[in-house]
């Protein structure tokens, strides 16, 4: 076991701090939890940090090189699963067995094996998960402590199986949106290289033998075209480049939280973007506090688990807000990015004590407005694609056909 040290508020809203041992973060918070102490920092003292972070990153390095964990459907089979045979009383160990040798990805048997290894050394199931993140999230692995804790272990597998199914249905819906506009991208820039590999470099040669002077439009393209030919290599370098520097710079937590903020601000895809986002984030939130989670547990829970950057900022200072005594709502206002629609849902939630439940129905709104903006996104982006299309044909023709006419003009002028 390693020993943490811990800040956190008490029942009666009073700062505490202290330290205490666990065999991870997430059993520290369980224990605290269980003491009636809700924990806002846990960190691990300075030397037992670094042994358990070697060990953590020496796992990882394992885990990337043996096991590639498995998929959400894959994740989401598992919990039904397991949900049904705990609730037709099979014990938890023989359940884990049996669906490690049913499963059909291998990585995934490899991670059922340590678990049950795990669970038969006497540790929690919560904790057995927290050991393969690339498989279990932050966010399961709380919500099947939560389980543990309350008992409900079986109903919690059930619940995580209808949330990744609303996951899994939300990334799917984007992604067939998404198919058509990106294989136009593809052939345009498919088109674009092998007009300026092939085709141009014929004109300008046909241009050179009649040693005119040319439209500027025309030597451009014959300039880029030219370097393209003989300098791809320095293209591809400065494409790769461009792309590493763009893959370090979102790696840093602020440049993360720039990239989401922005992505949420596009002209078409950002409406889509942020829906998304806050669907996902009520529909975890509201499956916390159905489950008995406190509030600011449950924000912290959330946080963690949300794949926005920007929103988990918003949501940590929410968290803080309610924290200082603040409301649910006035924290949601102050978020600035709910709709007036859905704040007044969010009052309504609070005053009749069925918070979990509203936020439901507001996670079911911007499901269904997702749905509807998934169905109208190729015809949103169409009009765009054309207009892109055109203004590309265009180029190429002026920049082919006026030399043409004034080579033309020039040969008769001769005669």
């Amino acid at each position: 076991m390693a020993t943490f040290s811990y800040t956190g508020r008490d029942q009666r809203g009073q700062s505490v701090r202290g330290s205490l041992e666990a065999l991870s973060p997430l059993a520290a918070a369980s224990a605290l939890g269980g003491q009636g102490i809700t924990p806002l920092t846990i960190q691990a003292s300075k030397a037992e940090f670094d042994l358990f972070q070697r060990l953590s990153e020496a796992w990882d390095w394992l885990e990337d090189r043996f096991q590639s964990g498995a998929s959400q459907q894959e994740l989401q089979l598992f919990s039904r699963q397991m949900h049904t045979l705990l609730r037709s009383g099979v014990p938890i160990l023989r359940a884990l067995e049996g669906l490690r040798q049913s499963a059909t990805n291998p990585s995934f048997a490899l991670v059922l094996a340590d678990v049950l290894e795990q669970l038969q050394a006497g540790r929690e199931l919560s904790t057995c998960f927290v050991r393969h993140p690339k498989v279990f999230s932050f966010f399961y692995c709380s919500m099947i402590q939560v389980g543990e804790v309350t008992g409900q272990l079986e109903e919690m597998f059930l619940r995580m199986s209808h949330h990744l199914e609303f996951e899994r249905d939300l990334q799917e819906r984007v992604k067939v949106a998404l198919r058509y506009p990106t294989f136009v991208l593809l052939a345009m820039a498919g088109a674009l290289v092998g007009i300026n590999i092939l085709v141009i470099p014929a004109f300008s040669k046909v241009f050179a033998s009649f040693h005119a002077e040319l439209p500027l439009l025309t030597r451009v393209l014959i300039g880029f075209s030219d370097f393209m030919v003989h300098f791809w290599w320095l293209l591809l370098a400065a494409v790769a480049g461009g792309v590493m520097g763009f893959r370090a710079w979102v790696s840093r937590p602020s440049g993360r939280r720039l990239w989401d903020r922005y992505k949420m601000n596009l002209p078409i895809a950002g409406t889509l973007i942020t829906k998304t986002v806050l669907a996902r984030f009520c529909s975890s939130f509201a499956l916390s506090l159905r489950s008995g989670v406190p509030i600011t547990t449950g924000l912290a829970t959330v946080a963690m688990a949300v794949d926005n950057a920007y929103m988990r900022q918003v949501i940590e200072r929410m968290k803080e807000g309610i924290e200082r005594g603040d409301s649910v709502l006035r924290n949601a206002t102050e978020a600035r990015i709910f709709t007036p629609v859905v704040l007044q849902m969010i009052s309504v939630g609070e005053e009749t004590g069925d918070l979990d439940g509203m936020l439901q129905e507001i996670a079911g709104v911007y499901q269904r407005e997702v749905d509807y903006q998934l169905k109208n996104l190729s015809a949103q982006i169409e009009p765009i694609l054309i207009v892109l299309m055109g203004a590309l044909v265009l180029l190429l023709a002026l920049g082919v056909f006026l030399p043409m006419w004034d080579l033309g003009s020039v040969t008769q002028g001769h005669r």
